[in-house]
């Protein structure tokens, strides 16, 4: 789950991490009183959406003028921001950060996050603060420093010098060390208190005054634990979410929204990024990830058809089912019932393969219903892209 950056930005103040006086606001008339009340010789408009690339967007002002505060509220609440993480559909701004600004003397990036290799927590950083760390990695890869943190032994001040001296703070700022090691000890809090998948900040600025603050934040968290924290779970933005993964959250199911004509359901994550790679390899695109999990019950199917469907780019269904625990003609029965309540108006291939395969196809194959059935992954991959044609 992510959140904005304004509530970012109050769990890192929780934590001990510095960041500007900032709040969240959803009216002129709010921006105008919390101007006022800032009273800071610069103003920072923010729009507040789950996407990165908001200031190449036109998502962020600054002004050094009170009374023009108001004004570049009215002018984002409502606006649609397209960045390079929205897609162009973009997404409508419903609410701001509005903050002081800061005196820039040199930036810097810092992150947290799971490595997969190892599963151990890792810092990144960088000195090429404000930049995206992708751009960084590719282009100067030499610029990434990494230090990972052993989760038995928890972080340890060598762990902030170890970065604090790859960075060269002592020759950029020696003033901030001693903060900085203070603040990764305190990221490391909040990452593992609060069972985040990535912290980072981009860029955390060294001020002319000399002092640390996070500058931008992002925090995002593992669903999976979501339920240990109810203050998390209260920051959840509906509008943020693809209305089709909420309903597939409802319903037990993974679903992740792609831009491709052919509908999937699978049972197992793996045999679902597998189906997805066969089907463009067939010259067709995937228009979403569906994981209806091991069961693969009449329910399960019958909402996975729903959540399908409601999909305007859908111009046809590829089940794909791997019959182990649960028997394919268990998983044949409720396909033909799921398919009964509900109507589908497009092509469909079914492919079952495992325990009682045979019983299953024939259940199909006998249904009366207005579908292919397949034995082979690579057949039925070509048969669903035959009926709905190629990806443009």
């Amino acid at each position: 789950m992510n959140v904005h950056e304004f509530q970012a930005k109050q769990l890192f103040g929780q934590f001990g991490v510095p960041v500007p006086r900032g709040r969240e606001i959803t009216s002129p008339e709010a921006g105008a009183a919390w101007a006022a009340e800032l009273n800071t010789p610069v103003f920072v408009v923010k729009a507040q959406i789950h996407a990165g690339g908001r200031g190449k967007a036109g998502g962020v002002k600054i002004t050094k003028d009170r009374a023009a505060v108001p004004g570049l509220v009215k002018e984002l609440i409502g606006k649609t921001l397209i960045t390079h993480q929205t897609g162009p559909k973009g997404r409508e701004v419903r609410r701001l950060l509005i903050e002081e600004g800061a005196a820039i003397a040199k930036e810097l990036y810092v992150s947290l996050l799971v490595d997969r290799d190892s599963g151990w927590p890792v810092f990144i950083a960088s000195t090429e603060g404000g930049m995206e760390i992708e751009v960084v990695a590719e282009r100067t890869p030499e610029k990434i420093i990494r230090e990972a943190i052993d989760p038995a032994v928890g972080f340890q001040p060598h762990n902030g010098r170890n970065v604090a001296f790859a960075l060269g703070l002592p020759s950029i700022e020696p003033a901030v060390v001693n903060p900085f090691i203070q603040m990764l000890g305190n990221l490391y809090r909040l990452f593992m208190e609060k069972n985040a998948a990535m912290v980072e900040i981009n860029p955390l600025v060294i001020t002319g005054d000399k002092k640390l603050i996070a500058l931008d934040g992002k925090v995002s968290f593992d669903d999976n634990a979501l339920f240990r924290h109810t203050d998390v779970q209260q920051m959840r933005d509906l509008n943020e979410e693809d209305p089709l993964e909420i309903e597939a959250g409802e319903n037990n199911l993974n679903y992740i929204k792609l831009d491709g004509n052919i509908g999937c359901m699978v049972n197992g994550a793996g045999l679902a990024m597998a189906t997805m790679d066969v089907i463009k390899l067939a010259g067709s695109e995937p228009a979403n990830f569906l994981d209806v999990g091991g069961g693969a019950t009449k329910e399960t199917v019958a909402a996975g058809f729903r959540i399908l469907l409601k999909d305007p780019n859908v111009k046809g269904i590829f089940i794909n089912i791997f019959g182990g625990i649960v028997r394919c003609e268990r998983i044949a029965h409720g396909v033909i019932e799921a398919a009964k309540e509900v109507k589908i108006n497009v092509p469909l291939v079914v492919r079952l393969q495992g325990t009682n395969a045979d019983e299953g196809r024939k259940l199909l194959a006998e249904s009366g219903l207005k579908l292919e059935v397949a034995n082979d992954l690579w057949e039925a991959a070509q048969k669903i892209v035959k009926l709905t044609g190629k990806a443009a």
